[in-house]
């Protein structure tokens, strides 16, 4: 009977030992789960952070997305300046005005000194050689643009824009422009990584698009 109890009492003991065993392997793997958790929990904060600061930013407008009067690119031919548009109401040396910067730096044969702006109907245009490229453009007798084969044009109003650049809308502000007034404002990227210093800007009239401009820093 003695030797009963014994070999009861020694079952129970190495028992009791694999039970403590069995918990402390246990206890790592949970920490370790646990941990998981924690790190996974704080990547989705931080990649919805991101993704928060992302959707705040204003939208890019991307020249290759834009057709004027639905048929030109921003850069063009002289010959399709004048196809599509007419002769220019008048035109002036980029000398004369001196801009801190231009669109196509002095790169004729003649390093840019003939370089001139055309002005038409409003909108001007810079003129290198056989080159022409759009620096302003204005919403004024029937102008518009095809931005992704949506036209937007002289009716298109401040709600209508909100539908396609909401974050530029909500950001939306006023700027006294030279021989303008006061006229409101939004300012759109000019690519998705940020490499380009500039920015277009789209100004409103009267709630109406009314001119927009590609500006960059000097």
């Amino acid at each position: 009977m003695k030797y009963l109890s014994a070999l009861l009492a020694i079952i129970l003991f190495q028992s009791c030992n694999q039970k403590k065993e069995s918990e402390k392997n246990l206890a790592p793997q949970k920490e370790i789960q646990e941990s998981k958790i924690q790190k996974d929990s704080i990547l989705q904060d931080i990649n919805k952070a991101a993704d928060s600061k992302k959707d705040t930013l204003d939208e890019v407008m991307l020249e290759n997305d834009i057709r004027f009067n639905g048929k030109l690119k921003r850069y063009f031919t002289l010959a399709d300046f004048e196809k599509n548009f007419g002769k220019a109401d008048s035109t002036k040396l980029l000398s004369e005005e001196e801009p801190c910067t231009s669109i196509f730096e002095g790169s004729a044969e003649d390093n840019g000194m003939n370089d001139k702006y055309f002005y038409k109907d409003g909108s001007r245009f810079e003129n290198s050689g056989q080159k022409v490229a759009v620096d302003e453009f204005k919403f004024v007798k029937g102008n518009y643009i095809l931005y992704k084969g949506i036209k937007i044009g002289g009716e298109s109003t401040v709600n209508d824009l909100k539908k396609i650049f909401p974050n530029a809308i909500r950001d939306i502000g006023v700027l006294e422009v030279y021989g303008e007034g006061k006229l409101q404002l939004i300012t759109l990227r000019e690519d998705k990584e940020g490499i380009s210093d500039g920015h277009i800007n789209i100004f409103f009239k009267n709630n109406r698009i009314y001119y927009m401009h590609w500006w960059f820093p000097c």
